[in-house]
């Protein structure tokens, strides 16, 4: 007993620091270039999308997720804490609020539940950190095809619900629904390290129509 509780601990020892390595990141913003893949897309939409851009902010509990295009601006607000969200669109000079409870945050959400995870022995440097790759298949056969850094994690994973199983933080993904050819892309083009305002987070009092 006493030999294999040398090797337990010395196993153990061997791990630790590889553990060590990976550093929870409590704030930072991330700001994301999307565009799609498909050569038989109207000009119009592979513009609109190419304008488009998606920015994630993380401070500790809190996060946010910024997604604007010529069409339309939205903000998701996740709080870990109570696994609840709101959600802020504005179409034009109308803007809309949604108010998700943790139930409801999971019903949103339903798409992703039961999906598969494949961790592929594939790397490549995004930003400068060193990404795996995964793939994530939905239960419709829609995939996510992705490279995550292995050094860092969000404090805050959930609030894309999809990545909430996957050992980092993504940087780069590539969306194709089941039975459509189009591929979107998501490449993270920026990653600021530094405290986040607090205010990111405020949920607005006024100038929104409550839809729930």
């Amino acid at each position: 007993m006493k030999y294999l509780s040398v090797i337990l601990t010395l196993m153990l020892g061997l791990k630790n620091p590889l553990l060590s390595q990976q550093r929870v990141v409590a704030e930072c913003t991330v700001n994301f270039k999307i565009s799609m893949d498909d050569g038989t897309l109207d000009k119009d939409v592979s513009n609109s999308f190419s304008k488009s851009y998606k920015t994630v902010y993380i401070k500790g509990n809190d996060s946010r997720v910024d997604f604007v295009s010529p069409a339309i601006q939205q903000s998701i607000i996740y709080e870990k804490t109570q696994s609840s969200a709101v959600v802020l669109r504005e179409f034009g000079t109308n803007k809309f609020m949604n108010r998700l409870s943790k139930e409801q945050w999971l019903t949103a959400n339903k798409q992703y539940q039961g999906m598969t995870l494949n961790l592929v022995n594939e790397t490549k440097i995004v930003l400068g950190y060193e990404c795996k790759k995964a793939l994530l298949t939905l239960k419709d056969g829609s995939v996510f095809s992705l490279y995550y850094a292995t050094s860092i994690v969000p404090s805050v994973k959930e609030f894309e619900y999809q990545f909430k199983d996957i050992p980092g933080f993504v940087l780069e993904y590539q969306i194709k629904e089941s039975g459509d050819n189009t591929i979107v892309n998501y490449k993270a083009e920026k990653i600021t390290l530094s405290p986040v305002l607090a205010s990111r987070f405020d949920i607005p009092t006024s100038g929104y129509r409550l839809m729930n």
